[in-house]
């Protein structure tokens, strides 16, 4: 970690309150580490709002009985292949299945791909996790 700089904050007694149980229920050691996660969370934000590259994690559930699905969903993924780096696939039960995508790049285009994978017939819940690459925090 870098040099650490301390400054003060005011606020106000009430939200203080809310802020310390925060703390307390996320089990984090000290408000600056809660402080800091929060400031990481808002500057990745950003990243993803300025279309930036950032990695992340997109999660689908589907019938894999359904015809034609899995040949599609591989296509989509081959179409993206710059984005996509790996993909776990677990069978959740006889009928369901549940596969993680992990991917990198632009904001803008690993939505569109999660959204193009998410709208596929058969594909009952998919959603996307985006986070950084940890480059500029």
């Amino acid at each position: 970690m870098s040099d650490l700089i301390r400054f003060s904050v005011s606020i106000e007694e009430v939200l203080l309150k809310k802020f310390d149980a925060l703390v307390k229920k996320k089990k984090y050691s000290n408000r600056s580490e809660a402080f800091r996660d929060l400031l990481r969370k808002d500057l990745i934000n950003e990243e993803q709002k300025e279309n930036r590259e950032i990695a992340g994690a997109i999660t689908i559930v589907y019938d894999h009985h359904k015809e034609n699905l899995l040949s599609k969903l591989t296509e989509i993924q081959h179409t993206y292949q710059k984005l996509v780096l790996a993909n776990l696939h677990i069978h959740i039960d006889h009928n369901n299945c549940l596969e993680i995508i992990a991917v990198q790049g632009r904001a803008e285009k690993i939505k569109e791909l999660s959204d193009t994978l998410a709208a596929i017939k058969g594909v009952k819940h998919g959603t996307l996790s985006m986070s950084t690459l940890g480059k500029t925090i």
